[in-house]
């Protein structure tokens, strides 16, 4: 891309003050998910990808991933990560800013883990295009924030339940949903604090 646009920017600045190594495991409510789901690998795309943590381990799980984010600095460092997995061949980084463009295709399997931005960020519109990139019999699976960490960037947001998320997305008719649910963990923030959180945790299956 020739230049970048505002959330590019963005984006690229949180990254460069945080920790390469923050977000480079996979999110352990998505391997809970994908475990109960069992789904056979085949095409995923991971929107709002950050260090590529979920990326890599659907890769290492036999999926041709994309991994897909705003900031330039966090797909670098994805492409590194690959690299030095032995999992390029599994791994292709795309850049896009998710209010402008979306990767082509259909897929398979269409995370978004996290997917959260500034308060002009289009979060459900976003989200309602990117379901349209899911294969039939595909899955599309988004685990959400349901409440703040004192780490939390962004300390007054109000949050949805599952259902009321679902719904914003707009997906129409033709979808079963799968897991609806927002349970609690531990959380482990940037510097080590832990803390008690809920994520809003949705799975839904396109029809055949």
């Amino acid at each position: 891309m020739t230049e970048h646009t505002h959330g590019e920017h963005y984006w690229d600045e949180h990254y460069a003050t945080i920790d390469p190594s923050w977000g480079t495991r996979p999110n352990a409510v998505l391997v809970d998910v994908l475990g109960a789901l069992a789904p056979t690998p085949g095409r995923a795309v991971d929107l709002g990808c950050g260090h590529g943590g979920d990326a890599l381990w659907l890769a290492s799980l036999g999926w041709h991933v994309t991994a897909v984010d705003a900031a330039a600095i966090a797909l670098g460092r994805v492409a590194q990560a690959a690299a030095d997995s032995g999992l390029s061949s599994q791994v292709t980084v795309e850049q896009h800013d998710l209010r402008e463009s979306m990767p082509t295709g259909s897929f398979d399997l269409v995370t978004a883990t996290y997917l959260h931005g500034p308060a002009e960020f289009p979060r459900a519109e976003v989200l309602h295009r990117a379901a349209q990139l899911v294969a039939p019999s595909g899955l599309f699976v988004v685990i959400e924030h349901a409440s703040s960490a004192p780490w939390f960037w962004d300390q007054h947001r109000d949050f949805p339940t599952p259902a009321e998320s679902l719904a914003s997305f707009d997906l129409g008719d033709g979808w079963t949903i799968e897991t609806l649910d927002a349970p609690r963990r531990t959380a482990t923030g940037p510097d080590a604090q832990t803390a008690e959180v809920s994520d809003n945790v949705i799975a839904v299956r396109r029809a055949a």
